[in-house]
């Protein structure tokens, strides 16, 4: 797995918004997995790693329909993803589309399962396709990022 530059040690100046916007379109096109937090319609939480894809707007996700983050994400349509390492993190809070295996064209089917290793269409355990875009995104190092740390507001990238 190919990941963004490692942070530099405690204390090194702040990156500028742009950089960061590079390191996470880095992270975004080229690690593999997520953090995905989800809650119940209750408020209990879950949190699971789960591969992905990017298409340059959407990151795609697939999980059993039947699962805690399956239902999660089905029955609030919002996730919040955790990307990265936790001196380079970067925050991505998302509108989710709930997609039935067979929905997605082939191609891109083929894509995900490519890069995450597995296929889901072919598993004995029925799967959903989860697309979530992007409404807010955060990323930081240390403390002296966390004043510019917001990259996209409203779906929108910032500067």
């Amino acid at each position: 797995m190919t990941t963004a530059p490692e942070c530099p040690s405690a204390g090194g100046a702040p990156r500028p918004r742009s950089r960061r916007r590079r390191d996470t379109e880095h992270r975004l096109a080229h690690d593999t997995d997520v953090w995905v937090a989800s809650a119940a319609p209750d408020g209990a939480p879950h949190l699971v790693p789960l591969s992905f894809d990017w298409d340059g707007e959407t990151l795609l996700m697939a999980t059993p329909a039947g699962s805690p983050t399956g239902r999660n994400l089905a029955a609030t349509g919002v996730v919040r993803l955790g990307l990265g390492h936790t001196r380079d993190v970067t925050v991505i809070d998302g509108r989710v589309e709930v997609l039935e295996i067979g929905a997605l064209p082939p191609e891109r089917g083929d894509r995900f399962a490519a890069r995450a290793g597995f296929d889901p269409r072919g598993a004995d355990t029925p799967y959903r396709w989860f697309r979530v875009r992007p409404h807010r995104v955060q990323a930081w190092r240390e403390e002296n990022e966390l004043a510019e740390r917001e990259l996209m507001r409203g779906g929108v990238w910032l500067g």
